[in-house]
């Protein structure tokens, strides 16, 4: 038996409470008042001084903070009844947001990722739940919600219309089909069993498997209910399906899916979806034995039998093994006399057989008259038959005399030589008809020849003639173009030294920068500058501006020899 070396296959050893399920719902706890304050002693001061000049002025931030203070403080640790409104689905953050409301109002609540994939319950829209959780604001909108830390169905109709609804929805999948069910083994190898190593049922599946027909059972010890239940169990299956068939631990020819009676929130872990697939997926059959015979669940529908009992599941999977050698027995009594009572008959129709059949006098007086007919009649056939025989080969040596060898082949050479006379001559005249031919076919080439060489010097001389025009053509384009080309750069250069700053230089203007080469457009710019540059018609000289007693120092000019380009005025 394998079922005292379990625990090293247990996934989870945590302990749980036996009839652990969904808490009942609790009305929310009444804060008590504060105490009232203390009047506060009157002032001598009018109520307008104190408006004005003794109340504290708050930020938005700290009086944001101070009242997420005093709420938190207040109201730290909720329950709050209601139906949930606005689930539009998980965010892409992996957060949750919804409503919570009554008949009388509404609060918003969040889910925050890390706690949403721990909830056994999920947020579904219209669901009447029980929240626990903490209440809390939200700066960002000046409102206050409730930060959900888990989620519960708010009394037994709503367990009946989540489980109705969960029913429906797999079974739209095709997981409740019949035709997915695979046969029982008729005597299993080895009996895996999935429930709690603590309770009654794997102490009733060991006893009723020990007085029918004892097999190695490999339990898998996980939590029937309670937090985490669903997830063990599946787990398990899928564990018992992953085991090798050659490995340390052998793998079940059949799995036992077990729990005793109890209430919906007792048995909810086998309504779960997850526990739902894994017995789906399970390539092992599978036997469902949860709660009593009035109890239902969805891994009933999935699995291939349904037991009432975990006891009904312990008789379906394995037979009575004193019925099986009765039965047997039975038939081996049954086979024996079968085979006892075939051999007295065919004895008795041998027997008769030999009674009927005749004797090997009588048997072989029919062949002996036969045999003395044929030789009898054996030696006139005989010298007929030489008879014919031999003047068969008279005939041939007459015919042999009439048509001698010798004279056939005569008449063979003679056919031989007229037929190489008449090949000799029809090769002569095939080779002048073809020597004729041959000469037409020169002659035809030579004429070809000649007239392609006329037609081509006939194209080359066109083509020489359309180059020559064509060229003539371009080269008077080429011409016209030039004068249209310079025409146009005389009409600009007019146009740029009319609008080149050069011009107002030749007026008497002059161009003031600073050190950097940047135009100065005022006299205060001029004045912050460290050097400037005037630039004349006819040179640039440096200057520095007069600050005080400092006159202005003459440069000598650096762009005499290099007339500047030509530009606008403002040019940088």
């Amino acid at each position: 038996m394998y079922a005292r070396a379990t625990r090293a296959v247990s996934p989870s050893a945590r302990p749980f409470t036996a009839g652990r399920g969904p808490p009942s719902v609790a009305p929310m706890p009444l804060v008590p008042p504060p105490p009232p304050k203390a009047p506060a002693p009157a002032l001598d001061v009018p109520p307008s001084a104190i408006l004005a000049g003794n109340q504290p002025e708050w930020s938005v931030g700290e009086l944001a903070a101070k009242l997420k203070q005093t709420l938190e403080d207040r109201f730290g640790h909720v329950r709050l009844r209601g139906e949930i409104s606005g689930f539009r689905g998980v965010h892409g953050s992996g957060h949750a947001y919804f409503s919570l409301k009554d008949g009388q109002a509404r609060i918003d609540a969040v889910v925050w990722k890390g706690v949403y994939g721990k909830l056994r319950q999920k947020p579904q829209e219209g669901l009447e739940v029980v929240a626990t959780g903490r209440i809390t604001t939200f700066a960002g909108k000046s409102s206050y919600q409730i930060v959900i830390d888990s989620l519960e169905p708010a009394g037994l109709g709503a367990w009946m219309a989540l489980l109705e609804e969960r029913r429906k929805q797999l079974a739209a999948e095709g997981l409740f089909l019949p035709e997915h069910r695979k046969p029982l083994p008729f005597l299993p190898g080895i009996v895996g069993v999935v429930t709690s190593p603590t309770g009654a049922v794997i102490r009733d599946i060991l006893h009723r498997l020990q007085d029918r027909f004892p097999r190695p059972v490999l339990v898998w010890p996980v939590r029937v209910q309670g937090d985490g239940a669903a997830e063990e169990v599946a787990a398990a299956i899928r564990g018992f399906n992953a085991l090798p068939a050659s490995g340390p631990i052998p793998r079940p020819d059949l799995l036992i899916v077990a729990r005793g009676g109890g209430s919906i929130e007792d048995l909810w872990a086998f309504n779960e979806e997850c526990v739902v697939r894994a017995a789906f997926e399970s390539a092992i059959p599978l036997i469902s034995a949860v709660g009593h015979e009035t109890d239902t669940t969805l891994i009933d529908h999935v699995s291939d039998r349904r037991a009432p009992t975990p006891t009904g599941a312990a008789e379906m999977a394995v037979p009575v093994r004193a019925d099986l050698i009765a039965t047997v027995a039975e038939l081996a009594a049954r086979g024996g006399g079968a085979v006892r009572r075939r051999i007295e008959r065919d004895r008795a129709d041998l027997r008769g057989l030999v009674r009927a059949m005749p004797g090997p006098d009588m048997l072989l007086a029919g062949k002996r008259q036969r045999l003395d007919l044929a030789e009898i009649r054996l030696a006139p056939a005989l010298a007929a038959g030489a008879n014919r025989h031999r003047a068969r080969l008279q005939a041939l040596l007459d015919r042999l005399v009439r048509r001698s060898p010798e004279l056939a082949l005569a008449q063979a050479r003679a056919r031989l030589g007229r037929i190489d006379d008449r090949t000799g001559r029809a090769v002569a005249v095939d080779l002048r008809r073809r020597q004729d031919a041959l000469a037409q076919l020169g002659r035809r080439l030579v004429l070809a020849r000649d007239a392609g060489l006329e037609r081509a010097r006939v194209n080359e001389a066109r083509r020489r003639d359309k180059l020559a025009a064509v060229t003539a053509r371009l080269a008077q384009a080429a011409r016209r173009d030039g004068e249209r080309r310079r025409a146009r750069l005389d009409t600009l250069a007019g146009l740029l030294g009319s609008l080149s700053y050069l011009a107002v230089l030749e007026r008497g203007f002059v161009l003031v920068r600073d050190g950097e080469g940047r135009p100065l457009r005022r006299a205060g710019e001029a004045g912050e500058a460290a050097r400037l540059a005037l630039q004349f018609a006819d040179g640039t000289i440096e200057a520095i501006p007069a600050t005080g007693d400092r006159p202005a120092r003459k440069a000598p000019s650096r762009s005499k020899a290099k007339a500047p380009q030509q530009g606008t005025l403002f040019e940088a």
